[in-house]
């Protein structure tokens, strides 16, 4: 069931157990997001609408968007005072999980990269931390309904990461996941569209 967090302490063991399969009930209450778009909550909170992801983005914290050579939108981060932040969507298959795949994966791009893994539990099962003399990463995943959302926190020194990580997490939580009725192929990410105002800013500055 997406949305719900699993009670388990962060650096608890989960080498060597089954993932449980996935289970998308629609009358099941969602306590917790990601929601999906279907399922959002009527919470009044002021969400940054990006088409595929509403992100809840605090105060204070600055946007940087990172574009593609075709000028498409590839990503956008959240710069924090600890650190970045940045949740992006990908289309996922119906019935099967799609993160254990990805995050095996990325462990081992992190691994051919130098870095030091370290698999924890977090608020949602099983996630990634990844560290090198430069930078300290958590990256979680959740499995959606046809889409799985990816976080992934950056911060500088790991007494940023810990803050960091719980500024993911309460982002992660009020997020909502618009994956529409339309057929992707699996992990293909989910567009993302800005709104009007950011994007003519961004045009005034590649003009500038």
């Amino acid at each position: 069931m997406f949305g719900k967090r699993r009670k388990r302490g962060r650096h608890s063991a989960n080498r060597g157990t089954a993932q449980p399969e996935v289970e998308f009930d629609a009358a099941e209450e969602a306590e917790e997001g990601p929601f999906d778009s279907t399922r959002a909550p009527d919470d009044g909170l002021n969400r940054l609408d990006l088409g595929s992801i509403r992100l809840p983005v605090p105060e204070g914290v600055q946007l940087q968007v990172e574009m593609d050579p075709a000028g498409a939108v590839r990503a956008v981060h959240l710069l924090t005072t600890v650190g970045q932040l940045t949740v992006s969507a990908f289309a996922a298959p119906k019935q099967d999980r799609l993160w254990p795949d990805v995050s095996g994966e990325m462990i081992a791009q992190f691994k051919s990269d130098g870095f030091r893994i370290l698999r924890e539990n977090g608020e949602w099962g099983e996630e990634i931390t990844a560290r090198n003399n430069e930078v300290h990463l958590r990256v979680v995943g959740v499995d959606g309904p046809r889409w799985m959302l990816r976080g992934i926190a950056a911060a500088p020194t790991e007494e940023q990461s810990f803050k960091a990580t719980e500024a993911l997490y309460a982002l992660m939580r009020d997020t909502v996941v618009v994956r529409g009725e339309q057929a992707m192929p699996v992990r293909t990410p989910l567009p993302i569209e800005l709104p009007e105002a950011i994007a003519r800013h961004i045009q005034a500055q590649q003009q500038g």
